[in-house]
């Protein structure tokens, strides 16, 4: 979902109808899921991460406005997703890159940072 113009999405959510191969089949060591709006559908795709080295980085934090989420929201959220996989595999990151187009975001440097300071804050708070 890279370089598409100002947000813009044309990709269905995550699904269940992959996630089986994705996370329990495909060799891979981690993925990142956007996970930063209703339309990313809910968590349960990740009961199908196999326990052990895999991880799932869960980009909880939009960069696509420069409204801090509220670190109880953040962290409910992760709880949630340990619902359905270990939360020593899951990590917490932006959905995306904050100037992911030419154009970049609608959001200001203090912002960008300052969603980043409650990433690691979170991050300590959850995994120490």
């Amino acid at each position: 979902m890279r370089s598409r113009p100002r947000n813009t999405r044309t990709a269905t959510p995550y699904s269940t109808i992959v996630a089986e191969t994705l996370l329990a089949k495909l060799n891979y060591d981690g993925y990142f899921l956007e996970y930063d709006t209703a339309r990313a559908g809910g968590f349960e795709p990740l009961r199908f991460l196999p326990k052990g080295n895999k991880m799932v980085v869960l980009g909880l934090v939009t960069t696509k406005t420069g409204t801090l989420e509220k670190k109880d929201d953040v962290k409910r959220r992760i709880e949630e997703a340990a619902k359905f996989a270990p939360v020593d595999q899951l990590c917490l990151s932006p959905q995306c890159g904050f100037a992911s187009t030419e154009e970049g975001n609608v959001l200001a440097e203090d912002e960008e940072w300052a969603k980043l300071r409650m990433i690691v804050e979170l991050a300590d708070e959850v995994w120490g």
